[in-house]
């Protein structure tokens, strides 16, 4: 019997199914920290994808490219590219790849290593795996969730790709959540460790963290240290989510707003800012 991928319509996460029925349930859904469609379950077959889904794609800083998926399927996660002399990173995926996208990607010198933070990430990496046959690295603790790929580089809690690309779990959100730090350009990849809130301008003007954001689930303080120990290593300007680039969001801001959950009570609401800015440490 044959097997094909969907697509989950509610999250955009893909599925290794049957190619004779369509999937029970989508196990991303299912998960305590996401939240079930209102009335049922509905996928799209990958054989329908391309007359319905482009791919969009845009370089948001130099040699970092983000792609995305119009119209948006599911939560609409986004693809970064980082372009490197040793060959590219590609970290988190769109929901679908059209062939216009892969022929953009090839053009750009394809992608050798690939890889995402934890399920909310993944999107299509299946498909940038089936076309580029890349080294596949995702930390061990979230292999339940990989059925649609093929992982071929597990690794544990910390992974060195060169001197400048260094991985380490995070936990937290989902017990493998893996950060990716790229030192050129001072971003960290962190999944979804932190969720912005932006103003109408696209400024971040808020941090939250979460263990479920559909239910509002904290997460615990043993983990919040955790995340405030990743973050302290690395020198970061920026970060980037499995669905955009949080200008600005720096290791400071990022510590203060774990600083501000513990003193406080742990909670999962928006922390302004402003308010986190008495909380900043002085470089």
């Amino acid at each position: 019997m044959a097997l094909t991928h969907y697509a989950c319509h509610h999250c955009g996460g893909w599925i290794l199914w049957f190619d004779s029925r369509l999937p029970v349930a989508c196990p991303n859904c299912t998960d305590v920290r996401n939240a079930l469609p209102e009335e049922d379950f509905t996928y799209l077959p990958i054989d329908q994808a391309a007359g319905q889904y482009r791919t969009k794609w845009q370089e948001t800083l130099p040699g970092l490219w983000e792609f995305w998926t119009e119209p948006q399927l599911g939560l609409g996660s986004h693809g970064w590219l980082l372009q490197r002399p040793e060959g590219n990173i590609a970290f988190e995926a769109a929901p679908y790849y059209d062939e216009a996208a892969r022929a953009q990607l090839t053009s750009l010198g394809g992608v050798s290593i690939l890889s995402s933070s934890h399920p909310h990430g993944y999107g299509a990496l299946w498909q940038l795996q089936e076309f580029f046959d890349p080294e596949l690295i995702i930390h061990k603790d979230d292999l339940q969730y990989t059925k649609a790929f093929r992982v071929n580089h597990p690794i544990d809690d910390f992974h060195r790709i060169d001197t400048g690309y260094e991985m380490l779990r995070l936990g937290g959100h989902y017990e493998g959540q893996t950060a990716l730090y790229d030192r050129a350009r001072r971003i960290l990849f962190l999944g979804d460790a932190l969720k912005i809130d932006f103003d109408a301008q696209g400024v971040p003007v808020a941090l939250s963290c979460h263990k479920g954001y559909h239910y509002a689930i904290p997460l615990t303080r043993d983990e919040l240290l955790h995340y405030r120990d990743v973050f302290s290593r690395f020198d970061f300007a920026h970060v980037c989510t499995p669905f955009e680039l949080g200008r600005g969001v720096d290791r400071s801001r990022s510590i203060a707003l774990i600083d501000y959950l513990l003193t406080h009570g742990i909670h999962t609401s928006p922390v302004p800012l402003t308010t986190l800015q008495s909380y900043v440490q002085p470089a």
